[in-house]
């Protein structure tokens, strides 16, 4: 394919695609210093995308304050933005041109108490919750911990998640708690932004058994785009390009997503770094951590275009694949 050829596949699969990142970091707290800058998924012309609202071991109304902020943000700018709770929703979003939101809650830490909570999260719009940060909690193991495995109250939140439509994701998770939970669900389960430790050996990367696993589920993997997670420093888009050609090869393109973790407030991902070293071993502040930004987003769609895949292969890994998770879990 020549460079007018690929140019005019990029475009077209632009316009047609319903593109959804299943993950991006918005700082955690109830102002709107950084909630404009969701234009640049809009703009750079995601559909859908899925916002964090809390992580590790903050409390559920920390919790609780951070998405009714942005739910109400949000909600004051419908020319733009569309609050979505069911798959019509997101559909619209790419008639009208405005982008989609959901939410997703990093570690079940503010319902392993109380499991009524899953509902209340549910109906304010988090679509997956992971069942631990890195560390382990009530629920089950973290990724630095890859021995531990999933509790009876994991066990229990994870029916509560079946109950009311939240897909369980197992990012960030221990090995043995991902398997657990993986063999445990009646549903599809997700990893919303993790790849593969077989290209990239990293604590946070997982392996080709429990990708196997994901795709057997039903489930998808999607691929972030953290330069550690890939690898390296520079040319982070080849570098996601590979751990995405190669979780294509071992499970399959409708296995396949986006789930990039763009942070946006880079001070702020400093400040968590420095004062919780454990919870990030390797990763130093001082550094900065090296992402991929959305506006990158066209040159992952040219990386896709230049593929052996179908238009419908690359349209389920820009979104659809996520879409059909959706479509069997959401109630």
């Amino acid at each position: 394919m020549n460079t007018a050829e690929t140019s005019s596949k990029v475009k077209s699969l632009l316009g047609s695609a319903l593109i959804w990142d299943n993950h991006g970091c918005l700082p955690l707290r109830a102002d709107d210093s950084f909630l404009p800058q969701l234009e640049r998924y809009r703009q750079a012309g995601f559909t859908v995308v899925s916002i964090n609202v809390g992580f590790g071991t903050m409390s559920w109304p920390e919790h609780l304050r951070v998405l009714s902020f942005m739910r109400q943000w949000i909600a004051q700018r419908p020319e733009k933005y569309c609050l979505v709770s069911g798959i019509r929703d997101a559909l619209r979003c790419k008639a009208d041109g405005r982008l989609g939101i959901v939410f997703d809650v990093e570690g079940m830490t503010p319902v392993q108490h109380d499991l009524s909570m899953v509902q209340t999260l549910y109906e304010l719009g988090v679509r997956w919750m992971l069942v631990a940060y890195n560390n382990n909690n009530l629920a089950g193991g973290g990724c630095l911990d890859p021995k531990a495995g999933l509790t009876d109250v994991g066990r229990a939140i994870i029916d509560e998640m079946e109950r009311v439509g939240m897909v369980l994701c197992v990012s960030h998770t221990s090995a043995r708690a991902a398997a657990e939970a993986l063999e445990y669900s009646r549903n599809p389960v997700i990893f919303s932004h993790s790849n593969p430790s077989a290209v990239t050996a990293h604590y946070r990367n997982i392996s080709d058994d429990l990708m196997r696993a994901c795709a057997s589920k039903g489930g998808v993997i999607g691929l972030n785009g953290i330069g550690p997670f890939l690898g390296g420093d520079t040319s982070l888009v080849n570098r996601l390009l590979d751990h995405i050609r190669y979780a294509i090869d071992l499970v399959g393109p409708e296995h396949v997503g986006l789930g990039l973790d763009y942070v946006f407030d880079r001070d702020e991902l400093d400040e968590y770094l420095r004062l919780n070293p454990a919870m990030f071993p390797g990763m130093e502040p001082s550094k900065g951590v090296p992402m991929i930004e959305p506006e990158a987003l066209s040159a992952i769609v040219e990386g896709l275009a230049r593929e052996k895949l179908t238009d419908m292969e690359i349209w389920g890994i820009l979104g659809e694949n996520w879409l059909r998770v959706a479509s069997r879990v959401w109630h």
